[in-house]
């Protein structure tokens, strides 16, 4: 089952303050959305409990394509 969340991030090229929609359906994921400011690719690093009823929030943690994980 897939989960969406709304959510509020800070883009990490140009520090703005952005609403996006995750959409939650792996237990660990990774996926690339444009900023909506500086149209820089903003990698999501998403991570989420799917074995419980999804009573908590998942993780999510953003980060440029230079950065190292």
């Amino acid at each position: 089952m897939s989960e969406l969340i709304d959510t509020r991030i800070s883009c990490p090229y140009c520090g703005e303050q952005i609403n996006v929609v995750v959409e939650v359906l792996e237990e660990c994921q990774e996926y690339i959305e444009d900023c909506q400011v500086c149209c820089r690719p903003i990698i999501f690093d998403i991570t989420a409990d799917l074995t419980s009823e999804f009573d908590g929030n998942p993780t999510i943690n953003v980060r440029t394509e230079n950065d190292t994980y």
